[in-house]
């Protein structure tokens, strides 16, 4: 960065070279404003070299996602992959309504904290950053065509939150990858509550997420990429899966910030 600031100055005793055009310019706000507001990690906001990653010692605390996996939810398996389609024991025991899954994270340590402040507490930033890593994640999910759809909130929890976490981070994947994002193709008319265990979580789901009456049908005979901050049951994956499926998406696949593993 010095170095650039050196040639902008045009060298020492000389006047600062004249900015021709809207790319210098832009440049050079750039460089002032690096020097103004220094990049910080976005976990723990010690000084980073670039905005919206992670310091060396928060990364390495984030149990980022890659080698063998399951195909169907993205946690991590042990050892190499012996099929062509490796499944987690969820996976197989439950028949998720989907084709495929991703995950960036390991929902645990910073990957959690991050999860939880983005949702609880007003972090809109780390959505810029969960797009960029969900993007890497699902790079095999997202075609020319694929619709990326969030995760919806009823409106009661988005008037107080003021924000919906999963519909954020799908804007920002969609900046990430190209991809087109419908932030209403579904709806949540109906307010559900927390349940215990994960067969009453999966029926105090059932039915909750439905297409929107008039913008689901973008979801039509398009492949569909479904989007949220972190898969634990799944049950609200499938309830947001099979309201795609029924607005007649030609596929559907989930991809989430954060995978919680049992374990981990």
């Amino acid at each position: 960065m010095a170095g650039a600031l050196q040639r902008d100055a045009g060298g020492p005793g000389r006047p600062p070279r004249r900015a021709r055009g809207p790319g210098a310019l832009r440049r050079v706000a750039g460089a002032a404003s690096r020097l103004l507001y220094p990049a910080q990690c976005v976990a723990c906001g010690s000084f980073t070299e670039a905005a919206h990653h992670l310091c060396g010692p928060c990364w390495r605390d984030c149990r980022f996602i890659g080698g063998t996996i399951c195909d169907g939810c993205g946690t991590p398996l042990p050892g190499e992959a012996v099929l062509a389609r490796e499944l987690c024991d969820d996976c197989r025991a439950a028949d998720f309504p989907w084709s495929r899954g991703r995950a960036a994270m390991v929902y645990r340590d910073t990957a959690r904290r991050l999860v939880l402040q983005l949702k609880h507490s007003d972090r809109t930033d780390l959505a810029r950053a969960g797009g960029l890593w969900m993007s890497r994640a699902g790079r095999d999910l997202i075609g020319a065509d694929t619709l990326l759809v969030p995760v919806p909130l009823h409106w009661s929890r988005l008037w107080r939150r003021r924000y919906n976490q999963a519909a954020l981070l799908a804007q920002w994947l969609g900046v990430e990858s190209g991809a087109e994002v419908a932030v209403d193709a579904l709806v949540r008319p109906r307010r559900t509550i927390s349940a215990a265990g994960r067969a009453a979580r999966f029926a105090a789901l059932e039915g909750a997420i439905r297409p929107h009456p008039r913008r689901g049908a973008a979801m039509a005979g398009r492949p569909v990429v479904i989007v949220d901050d972190v898969m634990t049951s799944g049950a609200t994956l499938t309830t947001a899966a099979l309201a795609a499926t029924g607005a007649g998406a030609a596929s559907v696949d989930v991809l989430t910030l954060a995978r919680a593993v049992r374990g981990a």
